[in-house]
Formats: structure tokens, sequence, C-alpha cells
């Protein structure tokens, strides 16, 4: 499945306020989302931009796309910076298990996908 951070409309008629989200790339934008990570309220003066940090940058860890205008959000308001310095760097965690491929089975991982092609 892959996860996309991005925004969902909401608000009345001609007054827009936005979700920041992380949802499948499959699901419409206005439709079912994983989790709500901030909001963005761009009517206001100034604009009001409110990102759970910790949420975002654990989404982009664990390899959620954030589009064009949620990655310039996220830049404001400081999770991409906190991302690219240490979040990259740590390894996803599920449940409080960090997940990860065994080393000395990676070799038969790659390449698994043809059928009937390979060894038993």
């Amino acid at each position: 499945m892959a996860v996309k951070l991005r925004l969902m409309r909401m608000g009345k008629k001609k007054q827009p306020t936005y979700r920041v989200v992380a949802a499948d790339s499959r699901s419409p934008r206005d439709g079912r989302f994983i989790e709500i990570i901030g909001t963005y309220q761009p009517r206001q003066d100034p604009s009001v931009i409110k990102i759970d940090n910790a949420k975002a940058v654990r989404w982009l860890s664990l390899g959620a796309q954030p589009t064009e205008t949620v990655r310039k959000l996220l830049r404001i308001c400081g999770a991409w910076d906190e991302f690219e310095a240490g979040g990259a760097g740590t390894p996803p965690t599920i449940g409080g298990q960090p997940t990860s491929v065994d080393s000395s089975r990676a070799g038969e991982l790659v390449g698994t996908g043809s059928a009937g092609a390979g060894t038993p």
C-alpha cells in the first residue's frame, strides 16, 4: 500500500480549511484516511499551520510520500528538516519492534516474484 501525506478539504463553500492526513494513494481526496497529521487554514491572516511533527516524521520514515503542497507545509513547520536531520536514519518500528530484513536472507528475497522459475 502506497501511503501519501496530502491535504483533505474541509469547511464551507468558498471557505476552505484542510486536514493534513496520511492516506492510501488510491483513495479519493476527501475519502478514507489512515491518520490525521494536522490542519492548515489558508484563509486566516497569517495562515495557520498546525502539524504534529512527531507523527509527520514517523510517517515519512515509514516511506510515506508527501505532495508538493504538504512538503512546503512540512518545511514551514520544521518537520521536514527534523526528518532529514535525524528521522531518516532511525529504523521504522511497528508495535515497538524494529522492522528489518535479515541480511543473510536478502538474496533470497530478491527476484522471487516470477512464478515457477525458482528453486524450492
